[in-house]
């Protein structure tokens, strides 16, 4: 699937950026917490909550388009002021709570639906809080490894869980998103406005976008690199700002991004294959197979879907979670008391089985504002 417009990495430059990658100061992969899990009564619906942190540490999900469970079933990641710029896993049974990756940084992060591996990008030459710049890395973690030496104390150093699978070149990528193919050879990510600029198609004007509330100027675009073969190239570019990207769950090769629309009022989604073909925006009722029509009653924002396409979830404007039924359009208030002053929204995903959705919330906090990861177990109807 990954093919077209190629460019080797030079052996040297590996070498050199392998040896300039610094860990975390204070932190370590495998490094545990003890367990923060709780069970609390919803206030307004009475549904059981399971916060699985409550330790007033700012811990937040990853973005709502991706997998958030591992391959086996047990483990959520999520990212946590407790340890600024590192990704961590929780286990659902029992709250343990351990570091998985050391040296991070970069807010962008896939878990495999097939194996017990997660892949994130990591700055070469970086700082806290830097997404762009030089070098970037494309790491592989071994969760099984890591959670066994974790669980019995004989943790070692962090390559021996973290492997360095390709290297994206400087100034190529604008970091602050990534995508893993279903087939899981590739990573997808968005190009810098630079490098979108060097491949723009000649009288394409640039376009100026609102995206995510932010004024964002074109170009753009998808590049990708094969984790196997390390070899990057260029997807598609196009005029405005790319934000969003999401691969498709199931069809190897198949993109999703989002581009802004003048004034911030919308968002276009998009769609294009691997190997640049078939880019083109999809149609309203196209978009409207990721939600549903019962999303019309009341006003839903940040909503998902099932991975069987059964159930939809979005949260209203006051914080409320409901559930969609896709098939009859009933909707249901699954739970409600989220403040709304918290430092983001609960953005429901679903687990992988469809009988639970994963959130953020800042019910548990003392100051209306940190976020805990919190798990609602679905009703069967």
């Amino acid at each position: 699937m990954c093919k077209a417009n190629i460019w080797f990495l030079n052996a040297g430059l590996f070498v050199a950026v392998f040896f300039l990658t610094a860990s975390t100061a204070g932190s370590q992969i495998g490094k545990r917490f003890p367990p923060e899990k709780r069970i609390v009564t919803d206030p307004v619906t009475g549904m059981q909550l399971t916060f699985l942190t409550s330790s007033q540490s700012n811990d937040y999900t990853i973005r709502d388009i991706h997998r958030h469970w591992t391959s086996d079933g047990k483990w959520l990641i999520f990212r946590s002021q407790r340890l600024p710029g590192e990704t961590l896993a929780v286990n659902e049974e029992t709250g343990v709570i351990v570091q998985v990756t050391e040296g991070a940084y970069m807010p962008a992060m896939c878990l495999t639906a097939k194996s017990m591996k997660m892949y994130y990008l990591r700055m070469v030459l970086r700082q806290p809080g830097q997404t762009r710049g030089g070098p970037v890395q494309v790491v592989e973690v071994d969760l099984v490894k890591l959670f066994s030496d974790s669980e019995t104390g004989t943790l070692k150093a962090e390559n021996e869980y973290q492997r360095v699978c390709g290297i994206i070149p400087a100034g190529m990528i604008f970091g602050k998103g990534m995508a893993l193919d279903a087939d899981e050879e590739c990573v997808y990510f968005i190009l810098s406005e630079e490098e979108a600029a060097k491949h723009l198609p000649a009288g394409m004007a640039v376009q100026y976008d609102s995206l995510n509330g932010q004024k964002e100027a074109g170009p753009s675009g998808i590049g990708r690199i094969n984790i196997n073969t390390r070899e990057t190239g260029i997807v598609t570019v196009v005029p405005f700002a790319a934000g969003n990207l999401q691969s498709d769950p199931v069809i190897p090769g198949k993109l999703f991004f989002s581009s802004g629309t003048e004034g911030g009022a919308s968002h276009n989604t998009w769609t294009v294959k691997s190997d640049g073909s078939g880019l083109r925006p999809l149609n309203p009722g196209e978009e409207n197979e990721f939600v549903s029509r019962a999303a019309g009653k009341t006003i839903l924002q940040h909503l998902s879907r099932s991975t069987d396409g059964r159930r939809a979830a979005g949260v209203d404007p006051g914080g409320n979670i409901y559930l969609i039924d896709r098939h009859s359009d009933e909707m249901i208030l699954l739970s409600g008391g989220h403040k709304t002053k918290a430092a983001g929204h609960p953005y429901p995903s679903f687990s992988p089985d469809g009988t639970r959705i994963l959130i953020q919330s800042a019910m548990l906090s003392e100051n209306s504002r940190s976020m805990d990861i919190c798990i609602i177990h679905l009703p069967e109807e």
